[in-house]
């Protein structure tokens, strides 16, 4: 039991890494130098705004009691009242705030260069009480979905991603496009930075996906401990494999793809490939063998190679891809997962391709419909209400000049007028 928990605590550390730095380093590099500060500080605002939110009501309105289908009862645990650090209690509830951190600052892509820090708080504060808090309860709390049906979804391909690309596809209609947009080119600033990201965020990747195992038994009892612990072993080595697997054949697949398409394989594209691949396993990291989280991966990092050129085909300004990636990613994984799902491994249902019939796809359809629809319905309101009373928006002015500068006061590389050189 202690090791489990040693375990739990190093798995929460990886997973607040995957946030800050991770993402911030991923998501600036891909901005333009004007830009960078900000996109980077939209992660680590979300880590420091949603991180004292979740204790304060976020736990509560996901794992509480009361209330009803949809979210439990904000009031109940506030402030993390009832919750003992005896037993891990505290250990669960930080390495679940670490799940809503980056859920929230996974949308910030979507939505770069253009909007004003004070929006992105409220929006971040508002948006995970009324989208992440109760899609978590519906889906890992006991709620509306796991009442009605079965998904599986290990470790949130509905709860993050899908719930994070819906937000971040709204937003960026919403908000609408960047002075420039198809217009004038917008290429990442330091594409080592967004590789040095990628790499770290694959890293991290393992406390979110290896550390999201439920176990079956109690450990009050010596046979219930030993039964854990022996699931521990093999579930931990499973999720690993998977997650390593899926996220190898995604990256090589979206190389391919890109090559098809542009003549190229781009370190760009490679980064892209490896957030796509570990986007679709995220849910299917227990639900498939080591061969389904290849092919699994292998779709996701092809069909979102694909999907993010749309973007200019639609003219929807989703800056960094979060629609691509997150939301075409997550329905992916969570969708296959009806496909390629077997017995042999630990979420123990067999899908389509292993004899289990349609059962398994349809859970996971209804899975995925609920949280586009929950998501979607409720982020519109909210953006829209942001839109139409502070605003969302820097003004055309500052965003030409550069949105660093107007909202932070300050330059990522201090340039020496007339030399090109940094002093």
């Amino acid at each position: 039991m202690d090791g489990y928990y040693a375990w739990m605590i190093m798995a929460t550390a990886l997973v607040l890494m995957m946030t800050t730095p991770a993402l911030a380093l991923f998501y600036g590099g891909m901005t333009r130098s004007k830009s960078v500060l900000n996109m980077m500080m939209m992660s680590y605002l979300s880590l420091g705004v949603v991180g004292l939110v979740y204790v304060l009501w976020g736990w509560s309105t996901s794992y509480g009691g009361g209330g009803n289908g949809f979210f439990a009862n904000p009031f109940d645990m506030f402030g993390l009242h009832g919750v003992s650090p005896d037993g891990g209690g505290y250990i669960a509830v930080a390495f679940q705030l670490t799940f809503a951190v980056i859920t929230a600052a996974l949308i910030s892509g979507a939505v770069a260069d253009r909007v004003k820090i004070s929006s992105w708080v409220v929006f971040i504060v508002a948006w995970v009480t009324l989208c992440y808090f109760p899609l978590a309860h519906m889906v890992w709390g006991g709620g509306f979905i796991t009442e009605h049906w079965a998904p599986q979804d290990y470790a949130g391909g509905t709860v993050v991603h899908i719930n994070a690309g819906v937000a971040g596809g709204i937003l960026a209609l919403i908000i609408g496009r960047r002075i420039g947009f198809k217009k004038e080119p917008m290429r990442p600033h330091s594409l080592p930075l967004t590789m040095i990201g990628a790499g770290l965020l694959w890293f991290g990747w393992y406390g979110f996906n290896v550390g999201s195992i439920v176990f079956a038994d109690d450990w009050s009892t010596e046979s219930g401990a030993a039964a854990n612990v022996k699931q521990f072993v093999s579930e931990t080595g499973f999720t690993f494999l998977t997650t390593t697997v899926a996220t190898c054949a995604a990256m090589l697949a979206w190389l391919v793809v890109e090559r098809l398409i542009h003549g190229k394989a781009t370190s760009l594209g490679a980064a892209s490939g490896i957030v796509a691949g570990l986007v679709a396993i995220t849910p299917a990291t227990g639900a498939v063998e080591p061969v389904g989280a290849i092919a699994i991966g292998a779709i996701a990092g092809a069909v979102c190679a694909w999907a993010v050129s749309l973007k200019y085909k639609l003219n929807l300004d989703d800056s960094l891809d979060v629609v691509g990636v997150h939301l075409v990613g997550g329905v992916l994984g969570t969708l296959l997962i009806g496909l390629f799902s077997s017995s042999a491994a630990p979420g123990g249902i067999d899908g389509l391709f292993y004899g289990g019939g349609l059962g398994s796809l349809g859970d996971q359809f209804m899975g995925v419909l609920v949280a586009v629809v929950w998501t979607g319905v409720l982020t519109t309101v909210l953006a829209l209400a942001i839109k139409y009373t502070i605003g969302w928006r820097i003004s055309e002015e500052a965003e030409v000049d550069g949105i660093d500068s107007d909202q932070h006061g300050e330059s990522a590389y201090d340039v020496a007028v007339g030399t090109g050189v940094l002093s």
